[in-house]
């Protein structure tokens, strides 16, 4: 007898194939039968009609370093069908890790990713000082998902220069080396890859650059090519200069000199414009390079509202004096007074630098309000100038009401780049190239003002169903693009399609139903820690290696996830490589 089945359901098989009314058999945690009228006994039945049947999700951009250490659910990114999440990116993490130094890497990730401090220090238990130490403190601990994690650049540079590691200090040769060195090791010990930021706008607590922003190109190759010789290794680098010349010639010769991929992220503005994204995309896949440049299915979102943390307001002084620290009701009913909302309204903020630089005119034409069913992709008409010029306020006084609705939980959607011309064509052209990856969901990070974890459930509902203002994709392509795509570009070739003799990572939908709520703040990290999070319905069932994980967004209790180490489990079986 086997342990599960799942008939007639509309398979959506990871492969880009067109979907097919079918059965999925799973015995332990494999697939072991995909077909029409699949017979023997099960000790489980799952009626998949009129539902749609997918791999589980592998999502490649994630920030759960700490939090995988102490929350077996990974929430928000479980909730969304996730059942790989790859994390370690944008160079930071928590190893290796000098016994002196915790405080140093938690207030780093708190600058970079905003991640509440409190809550790494007091959930965190470092148990661990090498890389390897900290890959087995992972696999020690059961979840609802697999995780897997590149070597972070800031950690490493931390550990071999000290407090030097993010001045102007080069290092010499022998500290390249010995860095180099470390890096090697931990993709050794199974860690999937090495991750590197060279962005200006990763900065820590106290404003300063985090380690390796401007490292040099000798550093840069020595890192990469630490990796050399080895069948797995990605190297993952978020950067401003995408497409410059020197930047662009050391990653196209490290991913020539050691055939292993690279994946890259764009920060700045120009990436966003015009065809350059694109252009690299097209270079790499031209001349055979396995070069990947990451995008999301939009905008990454920052949000606006009193249960965030931020918006335009916040830095007025009487914001500052009289509202800024009082809980949520008590903001509403004191933003309510007419004298606070005058003198709100007559001040500038404090702040002249980051968002607010344009002028708020400039900056709330792109704001929209997210209501209980958020449009990612509206109008000017549909922002909070457009509202106001349509009723004859101004843009502040539309912002200040909107920021008041709904007992004060509305929250406002400010997309960051790519969004001047009120459509997402940029994203759909960049979508369908070949050597495009889908990432940057940021799950885990950026608790206060952003949440996109649920980007997969963004994908799917609305480029494969919602949108109107220009063209769709098959769902067959979309779901191959957040599964096998993703699973085979770091090597995970045991999962990722729905065949015989892989891992039983699926996902039962009711697509019709699939959707999103607006994001909500809830305070359930350690020490009270406060996040924002978007839930979902529509996925009836997740399965994580043959296990039901969740039915109906409800956890079931089953913990079957536990570390992907690059290399050994990331094999592919002979019977799925055709």
């Amino acid at each position: 007898m086997r342990d599960l089945i799942i008939r007639n359901g509309t398979i959506v098989d990871g492969t880009g194939g067109a979907p097919f009314i079918g059965d999925v058999a799973i015995d332990g945690d494999r697939i072991v039968e995909v077909g029409k009228a699949v017979s023997g006994t099960f000790k489980r039945e799952i009626d998949a009609k009129g539902m749609t049947v997918t791999p589980g999700w592998v999502d490649i951009h994630t920030h759960y370093d700490g939090q995988a250490t102490w929350d077996p659910l990974l929430a928000p990114s479980s909730w969304h069908g996730v059942t790989t999440a790859i994390m370690g990116n944008c160079g930071v993490g928590f190893a290796p890790v000098r016994p002196d130094a915790h405080a140093f890497l938690i207030e780093l990730m708190e600058g970079v990713e905003d991640i509440p401090g409190a809550a790494l220090t007091e959930g965190i238990d470092f148990t661990w000082e090498t890389f390897p130490e900290y890959l087995d403190a992972l696999e020690a601990k059961p979840r609802v998902m697999d995780i897997g994690t590149h070597v972070p650049h800031a950690p490493v540079r931390a550990y071999v220069l000290g407090d030097r590691c993010n001045t102007d200090y080069q290092p010499n040769a022998a500290e390249i080396a010995e860095m180099a060195a470390l890096v090697r090791e931990g993709v050794e010990a199974g860690a999937l890859g090495f991750s590197t930021s060279r962005t200006l706008l990763h900065k820590d607590l106290k404003g300063v650059h985090m380690p390796g922003t401007f490292a040099g190109s000798d550093e840069m190759l020595a890192m990469g090519l630490s990796m050399k010789g080895l069948k797995h290794g990605m190297f993952e680098m978020v950067s401003d200069h995408l497409g410059d010349d020197d930047e662009w010639m050391w990653v196209k010769g490290f991913a020539q000199e050691t055939g292993l991929p690279v994946t890259l992220v764009a920060t700045s503005a120009g990436a966003y414009e015009g065809n350059k994204m694109y252009n690299i995309a097209e270079e790499a896949r031209a001349h055979g390079m396995d070069i990947r440049p990451q995008i999301a299915g939009r905008p990454t979102g920052i949000l606006q509202g009193l249960n965030s943390n931020f918006h335009v307001f916040i830095a007025h002084p009487t914001y500052r004096a009289k509202v800024h620290d009082l809980p949520l009701a008590e903001k509403v009913a004191m933003l309510r007074r007419p004298e606070i909302r005058a003198a709100i309204l007559s001040e500038e903020s404090m702040i002249k630098s980051g968002p607010l630089a344009g002028g708020a005119v400039e900056l709330l034409s792109r704001v929209f309000p997210l209501g209980e069913t958020p449009n990612y992709e509206p109008d000017r008409e549909q922002s909070v100038t457009g509202l106001a010029e349509a009723a004859g306020v101004s843009p502040q006084e539309m912002m200040y009401d909107l920021l008041l609705q709904d007992e004060g939980r509305e929250l406002l959607y400010q997309p960051l780049g790519g969004y001047q011309t009120y459509n997402f064509d940029f994203f759909r052209k960049n979508m369908q190239h070949e050597n495009v990856l889908f990432g940057l969901s940021d799950g885990g990070a950026h608790c206060g003002v952003i949440a996109d974890a649920g980007m997969p459930t963004f994908i799917l509902t609305y480029w494969a169903r919602d949108r109107v203002k220009g063209e769709q994709f098959p769902l067959e392509f979309l779901v191959r693009k957040l599964t096998s795509d993703t699973a085979r570009a770091y090597g995970l070739n045991d999962r990722g399609q729905l065949k015989p003799g892989l891992l039983a990572d699926l996902n039962i939908i009711d697509f019709e139903k699939l959707r999103l709520f607006r994001p909500e703040a809830i305070n359930d990290l350690p020490a009270g820690g406060k996040r924002l999070v978007q839930r979902t319905e529509g996925y009836r069932y997740t399965v994580k290696s043959g296990q039901v994980t969740f039915e109906d967004g409800r956890h079931t209790g089953a913990l079957p996830g536990g570390l992907v180490r690059g290399g050994r489990e990331a094999v592919i079986l002979a019977e799925a490589a055709e």
